[in-house]
């Protein structure tokens, strides 16, 4: 710890570094439920100072539960069998997944009720099982219940393993805004299991693959390129494919948040939300009909489409983005992109370029495609382009090669 002390006549100043460090634990595992399967229970113990049997509450997705409806009697039984260190204090609490677990308030305070009934304390563990938006709702929970009791995440969705459940973030959804209320708060684990992926339904398959593409294009083309050569596999549900994307995006992700250099974002760079101003506005226009990953490869459509229109991406590498989406499986081309405002005209995407600077503090910092593999940062965006861009996706102008530098004026529209 270096500290130092300035005098002047006005003031004395002391001031302080505090380094913050934390280890990071992502395993890879099936069958995390099972009694032969000690990697959670040594998670829960690692760390518990002669404390056992150590409290456990756990938080389970309902979907999840009404897809695999044997796995609630499953933890029930792995606990059991080692009951002799972790104490799980109550059955599995069932939570409503999708955007109702971010959106609904009372929901969260049901999670704050749950660990307060249970008396869980700081040396205790909350156990998030399930898709992102669950995880987001129980880990901020948990992260404000005296201020931090200790939190795993299991995921259980292609978005939640590959992304969602990866990092430090975690939210709730308030004043019809995305993540307006949460915390940056480091799980002591995040355990993937492949199995749970069996059951997802064909848009939840693909709906997290467009993370994945994310990374690739504004870190790693081998990343990009692997994605593009199968694209087929993974839209036919190619499951050892599917894995090997989870953890080369779950890698990237970790490996941005740790050596990035701004782990808890207090600059405005975002590079892993490349493609997201769009997508959590037309998620809050749809009333969240359409699912996160789908935006997200909408939006990283819209804004590739952008770079190409000034002058920054190569037509070729567009053409390539694009026919990658539409591959492994995304319909780009949602009506609700060209929805306009009754009281001004103007459309409503638009307004999440607003938000999304709110959300950074008040200076925009958006990202680009330079090409697939690097990225760069504007502080600007150019609405008529940006119309124009959005204008050629919904009429398939990339796939006609008629995308042009200079369309019908936005009054024409």
């Amino acid at each position: 710890m270096k500290s130092y002390c300035s005098e002047n006549t006005n003031k004395t100043e002391f001031a302080f570094q505090i380094p913050i460090n934390f280890s990071y634990r992502l395993a890879f595992t099936e069958g995390v439920f099972e009694g032969s399967n000690s990697l959670l229970a040594d998670y829960l113990t690692g760390d518990s100072e002669g404390l056992n049997p150590v409290k456990v509450l756990l938080f389970l997705d309902r979907g999840l539960h009404d897809c695999q409806p044997l796995l609630y009697s499953q933890i029930l039984d792995y606990f059991k069998f080692f009951q002799s260190s972790v104490c799980l204090k109550s059955p599995p609490v069932l939570i409503t997944g999708g955007e109702g677990a971010k959106y609904e308030k009372e929901v969260f305070e049901n999670i704050l009720q749950e660990i307060h009934d249970a008396k869980i304390c700081r040396h205790s563990y909350v156990v998030a099982v399930g898709g992102g938006a669950v995880i987001d709702a129980v880990c901020f929970a948990a992260s404000v219940a005296h201020r931090g009791v200790r939190q795993i995440r299991i995921p259980t969705t292609v978005l939640a393993q590959a992304d969602a459940g990866i990092g430090i973030k975690n939210g709730i959804n308030a004043f019809h805004k995305k993540n307006f209320l949460g915390t940056f708060s480091p799980p002591d684990a995040v355990i993937n299991d492949g199995r749970f992926l069996l059951s997802l339904d064909q848009e939840n398959w693909i709906s997290g693959i467009a993370e994945a593409i994310k990374v690739g294009l504004i870190k790693d083309v081998e990343l990009f390129l692997w994605i593009r050569g199968n694209a087929t596999s993974l839209r036919k549900r190619d499951v050892v494919i599917m894995q090997e994307l989870i953890r080369r995006s779950a890698e990237l992700h970790l490996r941005q948040i740790s050596q990035g250099g701004d782990p808890f974002e207090k600059g405005s760079k975002r590079p892993l939300d490349f493609g997201h101003w769009v997508a959590h506005k037309l998620e809050s226009i749809s009333n969240y009909r359409i699912s996160h990953g789908h935006a997200v490869a909408i939006g990283i459509a819209v804004d590739s489409i952008y770079s190409y229109k000034k002058g920054f991406l190569p037509r070729q590498q567009l053409t390539l983005i694009i026919t990658c989406l539409e591959e492994v499986g995304f319909n780009l081309r949602e009506p609700q992109l060209l929805e306009k405002n009754e009281l001004n005209n103007r459309w409503i995407i638009l307004d999440g370029i607003d938000e999304f600077r709110e959300h950074l503090g008040g200076v925009l910092t958006v990202s680009l495609l330079e090409e697939i593999g690097k990225s760069f940062e504007i502080h600007e965006i150019e609405e008529v382009v940006m119309m124009e861009a959005i204008t050629d996706l919904m009429d398939n102008s990339f796939d006609s090669g008629r995308i042009t530098k200079n369309l019908a004026a936005p009054a024409q529209l």
